[in-house]
């Protein structure tokens, strides 16, 4: 078994160090895992990447958040925002750096590079699977990442292994310990999410509905067609406690619509889940719903940047995913069964079995 390493990017360094911590707890040790890096930036915005310590012979895996928005460097004077183009460019660097020198290179991307772009309609670019075909061809031995927008993705690449994990588990258990919820309906805000709403609803025991986006498809607007109307599709939602699921928020408008449809229909309480909270526009359209009373709390994971605005929200709450990345870390390093690392349905359901008898016996 080779030694395990971890390089962290500055895109994630408080989740790198979270992990380190992690790990340091699995396997009972002091050492650290994380080893030093420099990345490095020319006036002219060229730039490289420096490894300082020794990798031979490691089963190194490194760690990038391309969502982080909040990374700059300075080029021709100016302050220059990292962009995904630019954090994917410093995983190759990484890649290359490395020199040929560790045994197994693991890439984790827990938001997916290039995932909205999966496919291909008519004479457009297939970014995500090309960058996929990039690592393979770099040497790249294995690809982790986390709710990738479409699974599908991973035909791009069929040799090389492509783990996509999902961190329901975790965050159910945060929304289970912090919420009282009854008389449940999962919401799956489109036609695409549906699958990921059903796992919700199976593990809740609960009954699921959809809405569908009617869009103008004679028109492209931030790259999309508009949205037209919200249709919704399923059980009757009112005075019922609802989730809302997806695996990103990018605006938000989408999801504060299907909430805001759904309140006028008369729901309880809603409950928004997002693995990734991207907040494209800012955070103001999700501060006036909650003041409207349109949702109670938004539910997002640690895996990408959330904008510090939102983090201090009072209707956000944060799902810290270091333990689970740092288990599959670690279960991966030993060549352990993954299959444990998808068990988590038992768990869940047998948690919601203690409160809902713990909330009887109060009851009675």
């Amino acid at each position: 078994m080779s030694k395990l390493k971890l390089i962290v990017l500055k895109n994630c360094e408080e989740f790198g160090q979270k992990i380190n911590k992690e790990l340091k707890k699995l396997n009972k040790e002091t050492k650290n895992y994380n080893i030093s890096i420099s990345q490095d930036r020319f006036s002219n915005g060229e730039g490289k990447v420096v490894i300082n310590d020794s990798i031979n012979n490691s089963d190194l895996y490194i760690l990038s958040d391309v969502g982080n928005f909040g990374i700059s460097y300075n080029m021709h004077g100016k302050v220059h925002y990292m962009s995904p183009d630019d954090h994917f460019e410093d995983i190759k660097r990484v890649i290359a750096a490395t020199c040929g020198h560790a045994a197994k290179i693991t890439v984790i991307m827990p938001l997916l590079y290039e995932s909205r772009q999966h496919k291909r309609k008519g004479n457009e670019s297939l970014d995500c699977a090309i960058a996929l075909q990039e690592l393979e061809r770099l040497g790249v031995d294995n690809i982790i990442t986390f709710d990738a927008h479409d699974p599908s993705i991973c035909n791009a690449i069929p040799r090389l292994p492509f783990e996509n994990f999902y961190p329901t588990h975790s965050i159910l258990e945060k929304l289970i310990d912090q919420e009282d919820i009854n008389d449940l309906l999962v919401i799956s805000p489109d036609m695409g999410a549906m699958e990921r709403a059903r796992y919700y609803a199976e593990m809740l025991g609960s009954d699921v509905g959809v809405f569908y986006k009617r869009r103008d498809l004679s028109k492209v607007v931030n790259g999309k067609n508009p949205i037209v109307e919200h249709i919704y599709l399923g059980a009757d939602v009112k005075n019922r406690d609802i989730i809302i699921v997806d695996d990103m928020i990018a605006s938000g408008t989408s999801m504060i619509e299907v909430a805001t449809h759904l309140k006028k229909k008369g729901a309880k309480n809603i409950y928004l889940i997002a693995t990734f909270s991207l907040f494209t526009e800012g955070v103001q359209v999700f501060v006036e719903a909650y003041e409207k009373g349109i949702f109670n709390k938004l539910y997002s994971t640690n895996l990408s940047y959330v904008d510090p605005e939102a983090v201090k929200q009072k209707w956000f709450v944060e799902v810290d995913c270091s333990k689970y990345m740092a288990l599959i870390i670690n279960t991966f390093n030993k060549k352990g069964d993954i299959m444990e690392l998808w068990n988590g349905k038992e768990n869940i359901i047998n948690k919601i079995n203690k409160k809902r008898q713990k909330d009887k016996k109060i009851n009675k």
